[in-house]
């Protein structure tokens, strides 16, 4: 196995783990252990510590004395509050990037947005999750502020379960492409407000995706 190969592994259980507990599988406060999770996921130890590893970053999990890795809680205000945050750093380098993308840059993001509209066609949530990931990275590049960019990448990896889960939702493929045209479009005539704004409206609505997924879950 690769490097990239494990570190793939390594997110893919990672993710299935944060699908678990945003489901409800596993509730706050419940002990992850190492070795039943290795048994429930059919893998080593290894790629289980680490995958833990990666979701402490996210605040899903936290590591407490004598007990190891639990569910951490997260409450609605809080989860809220980053929503917010997240929304009017992404508006910001939406904004910046409609003024500061190079014709290269807006190329490719043209070329990466009509391919994911391939995805939403056959229905490939996990496909256009890792493919979103790279749309809003580009974005968060073309805004050629390195500090912005480093902030809310930071930001993204914190809320990334929260934002891939909403996919589960029925009908939230083309609902996300569609709002993503809406900033390519801004981007693309160099509208740095109506890009502002098309990115914040979207990361609202990702967050309206995200609870109408776990009101589905609760029911």
């Amino acid at each position: 196995m690769t490097e990239t190969d494990h570190q793939t592994h390594t997110e893919k259980l990672a993710g299935e783990i944060a699908d678990a507990i945003l489901s409800g599988g596993f509730a706050p406060g419940f002990r992850l252990d190492e070795q039943s999770l290795a048994q429930r996921y059919n893998v080593s130890r290894t790629p289980v510590r680490e995958a833990l590893r990666q979701l402490v970053s996210t605040g899903l999990i936290e590591i407490r004395p004598r007990r190891g890795a639990v569910v951490a809680k997260i409450t609605p205000a809080q989860l809220e509050e980053m929503f917010v945050a997240m929304g009017e750093m992404e508006a910001t380098c939406a904004r910046l990037a409609a003024i500061r993308m190079t014709p290269v840059e807006r190329r490719r993001l043209q070329d990466l947005h009509d391919a994911m509209a391939g995805l939403v066609r056959e229905g490939e949530p996990d496909a256009f999750a890792a493919a979103n990931q790279a749309f809003h990275l580009q974005i968060y590049a073309g805004a050629h502020n390195p500090m912005l960019a480093e902030f809310t990448a930071s930001l993204r990896r914190r809320l990334a379960p929260f934002r891939r889960i909403q996919f589960r939702t029925a009908g939230r493929l083309p609902r996300s492409h569609a709002e993503h045209e809406a900033v390519v479009r801004a981007i693309q005539s160099g509208d740095a407000a109506t890009a502002h704004a098309a990115m914040l409206h979207h990361v609202s609505l990702v967050e309206d995706a995200f609870e109408q997924f776990r009101a589905s879950s609760a029911a």
